[in-house]
């Protein structure tokens, strides 16, 4: 839990610069992350699930930021019903902190591996390692995810979800990495899901300027 929680407990920190602020969640984090070595609980990942898991991560990014495209343009009225109910609290695109321009190419690069490499991995260890096993039973780490019921599926992605300001899409999100997790028995396959998501949206907002995802 600790990496996670060093991460919220540093983002609600009254810092001045959002730049500055994810570079000191990202080191915090990461920190933690080798200190605490959460992998060690866990049996590593096979070969022969690296394109299930990349698959699912790419699925995930393209559900992010479709309903927000200009291809979901030509349907108005389902763009403006995600738009009013999907999304909470985003600002739309404009000068933003985490833009080269304003903050610096190493700020803006810390920006994208913190999110890609950092809290995609934390965010694993807690909310599909940690608290899918914490709600079927005690101690979780006894606990196989191949006996994760979907009621637990469900209720976790619903929290995850409501983590994010695109909550619907979190909460799919939630769900198809849960899945992976209990389909395949292995938490790194949600990792590895969750970091190539989390990369291609980094890339996709450093080279179109939809930093209203960041």
């Amino acid at each position: 839990m600790a990496p996670f929680l060093v991460w919220v407990a540093v983002m609600c920190l009254p810092l001045p610069d959002p730049a500055i602020q994810y570079a000191i969640q990202t080191v915090a984090t990461l920190a933690v992350l080798l200190m605490a070595r959460p992998w060690q609980y866990y049996p590593a990942l096979s070969v022969e699930l690296l394109p299930v898991s990349i698959l699912t991560g790419m699925a995930v990014f393209i559900l992010w930021v479709l309903p927000e495209s200009d291809w979901m343009r030509k349907f108005p009225a389902l763009f403006d019903l995600y738009a009013r109910y999907g999304i909470r609290g985003v600002a739309p695109d404009g000068p933003s902190p985490y833009a080269p321009e304003q903050c610096g190419w190493a700020l803006a690069v810390i920006r994208l591996a913190g999110s890609a490499l950092v809290i995609a991995v934390a965010e694993e260890f807690f909310w599909r390692g940690f608290l899918l096993r914490w709600m079927k039973a005690q101690p979780f780490l006894g606990v196989s995810p191949r006996h994760i019921g979907w009621g637990f599926l469900l209720a976790g992605s619903c929290l995850f979800g409501l983590e994010h300001s695109r909550w619907l899409a979190g909460i799919l999100a939630g769900l198809a990495y849960g899945l992976l997790y209990i389909r395949t028995g292995t938490l790194w396959t949600a990792i590895i899901a969750h970091i190539v998501t989390n990369f291609l949206l980094g890339l996709h907002v450093l080279a179109t300027g939809s930093y209203r995802y960041w």
